[in-house]
């Protein structure tokens, strides 16, 4: 399977990465943030080119989405590859899936040469750099290099194939350090660990100042993501309430957008709460209206009446006419 053409993502996260991603900038500024290696600060957004390819694999395409650049730079031919893993668990064969779809890169990037130029003894093929993305509750706990999945590696170790993969694990970056950051990827970051949906509001009052110095651009994508994660946790009303919220705000109105988003998260909470009042006064009801049923029940069997007849005045089930029969009798005993 040769790279196609982007699958549309399956999963709000994923739609909202893809498309903040899909920024130079913005895929720049993930690098430089959470990378800590020196060839970082050698990369220019100019030298970025974004692929406009997906090698998901069809076995993963409707869990998973990919983003895929490539850099050229001093005659070096690189790809990065970063793969959104927006799921609740860990996936152990990550390293496996990786090497398939650095594979399919390959394998494209190969059929699409002509073939006297990849006959040359100098033909080379990029090196890909894989990354995973990964938002999930639980620390991740898949190997980080290829070979550890391998049985037996420690013996062979030396005629194996081998590599890492960058993590960006959202949940395990402090606070203090992607606010520290302050620019767009941080900002998304803080937002979207996992947190209590009282701590939101919390968490974009501190990114405040932040957000103002996001360019127009910048602060547009950060509230589409936003509207998308967000809306996904809202009843159906509150979700047109966000689009009003956010559509076409500007980085100097980010407060008057957050409070407005307080008092829709607030109208929810309201509403749940309405809502679990009604619920209970009903049982409530309804129990007591139970109650009253058996009473007339037990009566009509006392005085001799037959179960047809009891069973059409109660509105009992017989289940529950032989529940009574039974209490009536350790009642004469």
């Amino acid at each position: 399977m040769t790279g196609q053409e982007q699958n549309k993502p399956h999963h709000p996260h994923d739609k909202g990465y893809k498309q903040l991603l899909a920024n130079k900038r913005t895929f720049l500024e993930l690098l430089k943030t959470f990378v800590r290696e020196d060839w970082i600060k050698d990369i220019d957004e100019s030298d970025l080119v974004l692929v406009n390819k997906s090698y998901i694999l069809q076995d993963f395409n409707e869990k998973e989405a990919d983003i895929v650049y490539r850099l050229r730079t001093k005659g070096n031919d690189v790809i990065f590859y970063v793969l959104l893993e927006l799921q609740s668990t860990v996936d152990y064969t990550m390293p496996f899936r990786l090497l398939l779809y650095m594979t399919e890169i390959w394998r494209d990037v190969y059929n699409n040469t002509p073939k006297d130029e990849r006959e040359r003894k100098d033909f080379r093929l990029p090196a890909v750099i894989p990354a995973v993305l990964y938002n999930g509750a639980n620390r991740w706990t898949a190997s980080i290099n290829f070979k550890e999945i391998l049985s037996g590696y420690r013996k062979f170790e030396k005629h194996i194939l081998d590599f890492s993969y960058i993590l960006f694990d959202v949940n395990r970056y402090s606070e203090e350090k992607l606010y520290r950051a302050a620019n767009l990827i941080s900002s998304v970051f803080v937002l979207d660990q996992r947190i209590q949906a009282g701590e939101l509001i919390g968490r974009l009052r501190k990114l405040a100042d932040g957000l103002k110095n996001l360019s127009r651009d910048e602060f547009r994508q950060f509230v589409i993501w936003l509207a998308h994660v967000l809306k996904a946790r809202l009843p159906e009303p509150l979700q047109e309430k966000v689009d009003k919220i956010i559509d076409e705000v500007n980085p100097w109105e980010v407060e008057i957008m957050i409070t407005n988003l307080e008092i829709a998260l607030k109208e929810m909470e309201q509403q749940a709460l309405l809502k679990g009042k009604k619920e209970g006064l009903k049982k409530g009801l309804e129990k007591g209206e139970k109650k009253k049923a058996l009473e007339v029940a037990k009566k009509l069997l006392q005085a001799g009446m037959d179960d047809s007849f009891v069973i059409e005045i109660s509105g009992l089930s017989k289940e529950e006419l032989e529940s009574v029969k039974e209490e009536i009798k350790k009642e004469k005993h």
